[in-house]
């Protein structure tokens, strides 16, 4: 098969991660018989500063005409003085806007060889967790009516959450879809204690949760979720919530898995064709310096072989890779957590994964 792979590359250590997964695509590629081809566009912070946008025009029909998209990381210090309509993370919801990605999926799995890393007690991480979050994206409070204006106290600002019952409606789907995959548990999160938004939500979700009656689905509460994502992660399968909601606590579930350097995920929509990712930033503290994690990058396209091409056994593969790479002990400095034991550069970790390819 012939893949024509969009990258963009961004800010910081987002070069350096996605040549990392290009490298390790090109092997996968040529132990299976496919062929990735791959074209660069511009976004984020270089796009600003080579053609003075953030998501120029030949970057979206690019991104259009690609089977899927690897995406690296935007942003960064010199960029912050900006207009908030004019930096580079809004480039983020441009694309993901554009190209009708409106649902996030982001695994948290804790590798057995990790459980070190954990910033949790042993004895709650003893027991290894799996958890999916399926987090809402192009609507809510990110989308939603904005701006500033005088108020009760004296100028103030606004941002407004905003939720249709058909975007509810098809983030459950995608939710109950993926449970019905996995242990078959949904757990669907709002603050519908506050928010009418989120009773809509709930209702909504219930609803289509008669479609599936094989899937336990019940509700939790944002700030009860984020107690217990760090009490008991392993009462999680998969997780269902807004936009805000889904950003924040999927974070948070990234690094009680030792690092955010770990996290993958993938933006998908109707069509085959998703933007792929890892969930940190771009770390513009160590961008060049060759010391970045790659594997959430890594990982990120083994789900695009997964979920856009449906290459099972090759997304198997690359996973496969990492874990052996880090049940040989091998880590990058972000893995080490402060410990005096050896760690690898980007390229170095890059090197030992195809080794395992």
């Amino acid at each position: 098969m012939n893949y024509n792979i969009g990258l963009l590359k961004g800010d910081g250590i987002g070069p350096e991660i996605v040549s990392s997964a290009v490298k390790v695509l090109e092997k996968v590629g040529a132990k299976y018989g496919h062929t990735f081809s791959f074209t660069d566009y511009l976004i984020g912070g270089i796009a600003i500063d080579t053609v003075g946008e953030g998501l120029p025009k030949e970057t979206v029909e690019g991104c259009l005409g690609s089977d899927s998209v690897l995406l690296g990381a935007v942003g960064g210090p010199k960029w912050d003085t900006l207009p908030g309509n004019q930096r580079p993370e809004k480039a983020l919801l441009g694309i993901r806007s554009a190209m009708g990605l409106y649902t996030n999926l982001r695994p948290a799995k804790l590798y057995p060889a990790l459980k070190d890393a954990s910033p949790l007690r042993a004895d709650i991480v003893e027991k290894g967790f799996d958890i999916m979050m399926v987090r809402e994206l192009t609507g809510g409070i990110y989308f939603g009516e904005r701006g500033r204006r005088e108020g009760k106290y004296g100028p103030e600002a606004y941002d407004t959450e905003a939720y249709s019952v058909m975007e509810i409606e098809r983030i459950a789907r995608v939710a109950f879809e993926t449970a019905m995959k996995r242990n078959k548990k949904v757990i669907s999160v709002d603050k519908a204690n506050v928010l009418e938004s989120s009773r809509l939500w709930r209702e909504t979700v219930h609803r289509i949760a008669a479609d599936y009656p094989e899937v336990e689905c019940t509700d939790m509460l944002v700030d009860n979720t984020a107690m217990q994502i760090v009490r008991n992660p392993a009462q999680f399968d998969v997780v269902v919530t807004s936009n805000m909601f889904g950003d924040i606590l999927s974070d948070e579930a990234s690094q009680i898995t030792g690092s955010i350097g770990m996290l993958a995920s993938a933006s998908l929509g109707d069509t085959s064709r998703g933007l792929y990712e890892p969930i940190h930033g771009s770390a513009p503290d160590i961008a060049g310096q060759n010391k970045a994690n790659p594997i959430a990058t890594i990982l990120s396209a083994a789900m695009m072989l997964r979920y856009s091409f449906s290459l099972m056994e090759e997304a198997d593969c690359i996973e496969n890779a990492v874990n052996k790479v880090l049940d040989k002990g091998y880590r990058t400095a972000d893995l080490a957590m402060g410990r005096d034991i050896p760690t690898l550069s980007c390229s170095e970790m890059t090197d030992k994964i195809l080794e395992e390819i």
